[in-house]
C-alpha cells in the first residue's frame, strides 16, 4: 500500500477518516492524499467579470487555509501528506482522482447511523462506494487504535462476487488479517445447510488459487436480515473490519434488505470496506 486518499469536508467525520488513514500510512510507509471538493458553479469559474473571478479565488484560498488548519495534527507528523482542491460537485468524480494519483485505498468518513444500507445508500459515501474502482474503507466513529486482526467478507457466494472476494482477500493479506467468510441465512431467502455448503464449495472452486482451503471455515449464520446477521456476528466475535461487495450500478442497495436496530448500529464502531464488482 503506497497511497491513501481521504476526501475531506473539514467535518469531524472526515477527521475520523484522516486519523485512521494516518495509522495505516505509518504502518505501511504510505502517503496520504487529501481531497476537498469545492463544487463552485461553472458561472463562477468561466465568467471574466472581476467579481466572479475574485469569488473563485476567495473560495480557493479559503479551502487552502482550512487545509492548513485541518492538517495541523500530531498524528500526521512523519507522514507525507499531499492536498488537492478540485471543483468537483459529483462525488463519483473521486474515482478520477484515485486513478490520476494511483491510489490504493480510499478512507472516508460517514454520518450514517441506522444500518449498513443507510451508511451508504443515498449518501455521498454511497456514491463513492458505487463508482470507486479501489476499496473504500468507511469510518463512522473516531478510532484511536485501528486494528486489522480480523476481516469478515460477507456475501451469498454468487459467482459475480468473485472479483470482490479476490480484492478483499488481497487487502486482508496486506493488513495481515484473519480472513473469514460469512453467509447470512434469512427467512426470506432461506436455504438448507446442504444448499449453502454446496454454493460455498462451487464459489471457492471457481475462485481457484487453492482457496478451497477456506471451505471448512465458512461461517453460516441465521438471522432475520443480512444486516442483522453481519453486525450481530461481527460484534459478538470482535471483528475489526466488515468487507462487502458492491455492484457499480446500484451500490449496496440490492445487497441489503431490511434494516437493523438503531441501538446496535449506533453503538457499533466496526469499519466497513467495500469492493466494487
Amino acid at each position: 500500500m503506497k497511497k491513501i486518499l481521504v476526501p475531506v469536508d473539514f467535518s469531524d467525520h472526515s477527521e475520523y477518516a484522516l486519523e485512521v488513514a494516518a495509522q495505516l500510512a505509518k504502518r505501511y510507509d504510505a502517503e496520504i492524499l487529501t481531497l476537498h471538493m469545492m463544487g463552485l458553479s461553472e458561472a463562477v469559474l468561466t465568467k471574466n467579470e472581476s467579481q466572479e473571478v475574485m469569488e473563485a479565488m476567495y473560495y480557493m484560498k479559503l479551502a487552502e487555509k482550512h487545509f492548513d488548519e485541518f492538517l495541523d495534527k500530531d498524528y500526521l507528523k512523519g507522514i507525507k501528506v499531499e492536498s488537492t482542491v478540485q471543483n468537483y460537485k459529483v462525488f463519483s468524480e473521486i474515482d478520477k482522482v484515485a486513478k490520476e494519483y494511483e491510489v490504493d485505498l480510499i478512507v472516508m468518513g460517514s454520518h450514517g447511523s441506522s444500518g449498513l444500507k443507510d451508511i451508504f445508500v443515498g449518501s455521498n459515501t454511497e456514491k463513492v462506494v458505487r463508482t470507486a474502482n479501489v476499496p473504500v474503507l468507511v469510518i463512522k466513529n473516531r478510532i484511536v487504535n485501528f486494528t486489522t486482526d480480523t476481516m469478515v467478507f460477507a456475501c451469498d457466494f454468487s459467482l459475480d462476487y468473485i472479483p470482490a472476494f479476490k480484492n478483499a482477500k488481497a487487502l486482508a493479506n496486506v493488513f495481515a488479517s484473519e480472513f473469514r467468510l460469512l453467509y447470512v441465512n434469512t427467512p426470506e431467502r432461506f436455504k438448507r445447510s446442504s444448499e449453502m455448503m454446496e454454493k460455498a464449495f462451487k464459489f471457492l472452486a471457481n475462485v481457484g488459487n487453492n482457496d478451497l482451503e477456506l471451505y471448512e471455515s465458512v461461517v453460516y449464520y441465521n438471522d432475520k436480515t443480512v444486516e442483522d446477521g453481519i453486525f450481530t456476528y461481527s460484534s459478538a466475535n470482535k471483528v475489526d473490519i466488515i468487507a462487502v461487495p458492491t455492484h457499480g450500478r446500484s451500490g449496496l442497495a440490492h445487497f441489503f434488505a431490511g434494516s437493523i436496530g438503531e441501538e446496535l448500529v449506533n453503538h457499533s464502531e466496526i469499519p466497513v470496506v467495500s469492493f466494487k464488482i
